[in-house]
């Protein structure tokens, strides 16, 4: 576990595509209506919206950052944006919540001869494209997560943006922010947007990236509203049974194809992730692609999958029929509404 885990720490690595629709859900009943998308290319300049209060969808050509501002105006559910990589732009009844963002340079560890990854799709994006967010999200302390290269910065714009983040990650962030919560597993904490909305935020237990006696890494739990819907992230599908038995999250986001390196589990998923799915009950299984990068160097080079979305689709719908399995496309904001039972 411990040799697994700290191979993890190195990088995430998956070789899937995003698929090129994007999916917005009905309420009232349980399958998704789909419209086409433009397939996101290098530039990432042209989008189709979907505006939230009409369903309507209308086609732009504009900035990252105009793309992005207008369709985060709001959501009585969950809008989740993929960024690539482990990161999220993600809006929880109107609480803007960014997630370990890589928004400034490569992802290389430190070591750019060794690894060293950039974005397929969303190549132009930046931080100045990212519209202002009530909280910063981070789930480990290794740089594929808690990229210095762009926390720093992104400190120097908002130096009293609202951080929760694994302990292990104190060293790096109490220099850069003031206002860090830092929640063991278990623990929780709220957000409050500027609207009045809030969200509730439960860390769990994720991996351990080095000896057995290590703090584990964060996962978390995002509840809202009052504990009504609730969706679970933690980028690696590595997560405490036990821990988990009494909780239930209707989203699921998780990598579901293996990635490896010789003797190495760096990513689970595959059979892991359709237990986690069981395990909490999950309604919707959002799949990450967080390894879908132009790297190179050598430990690129001997990173493996094993499975497939498609094979992962067969294994859920042996144990969870009616759950669905929703690809986001990098830079498009897929809509996942509250369940219609909601008083």
């Amino acid at each position: 576990m411990a040799a697994a885990a700290q191979g993890s720490s190195l990088l995430c690595s998956c070789r899937s595509r995003p698929c090129t629709t994007r999916t917005t859900l009905s309420p009232f009943g349980p399958y998704p209506f789909l419209s086409p998308l433009t397939p996101i290319g290098a530039s990432s300049k042209q989008l189709k919206l979907s505006n939230s209060r009409t369903g309507r969808v209308v086609s732009a050509v504009v900035s990252e950052e105009n793309a992005i501002q207008s369709s985060f105006s709001g959501t009585d559910g969950f809008k989740l944006t993929y960024l690539e990589g482990n990161s999220w732009l993600w809006d929880v009844g109107g609480v803007k919540i960014l997630v370990d963002p890589i928004l400034v340079g490569n992802l290389d560890f430190g070591i750019p001869w060794l690894y060293d990854a950039a974005k397929k799709f969303l190549k132009n994006f930046q931080l100045s494209d990212i519209p202002e967010v009530d909280c910063l999200l981070i789930t480990q302390s290794l740089d594929d997560h808690c990229h210095l290269k762009t926390l720093k910065p992104l400190s120097e714009k908002y130096p009293n943006l609202r951080v929760i983040a694994t302990p292990n990650a104190k060293a790096l962030l109490d220099p850069l922010f003031s206002n860090v919560t830092y929640l063991e597993p278990g623990q929780s904490s709220i957000i409050e947007a500027g609207n009045g909305s809030t969200v509730k935020v439960q860390a769990t237990a994720g991996p351990v990236l080095g000896p057995p006696w290590q703090r584990p890494e964060n996962g978390y739990l995002v509840i809202y509203p009052e504990g009504k819907s609730t969706l679970y992230y933690e980028p690696h599908c590595v997560y405490n049974t036990s821990s988990l038995e009494k909780e239930r999250a209707n989203i699921i986001i998780t990598p579901v194809i293996k990635q490896l390196l010789p003797k190495f589990t760096l990513v689970s998923g595959q059979e892991d992730a359709v237990r986690l799915a069981k395990l909490l009950n999950a309604k919707f299984i959002v799949p990450m692609t967080n390894g879908d990068l132009d790297a190179k160097g050598l430990l690129a080079s001997l990173v493996s999958a094993e499975g497939t979305i498609e094979s992962f689709k067969e294994l859920l719908s042996k144990e969870l029929p009616d759950a669905q399995v929703l690809q986001p496309t990098p830079g498009v904001p897929l809509e996942i509404p509250l369940p219609p039972n909601l008083p």
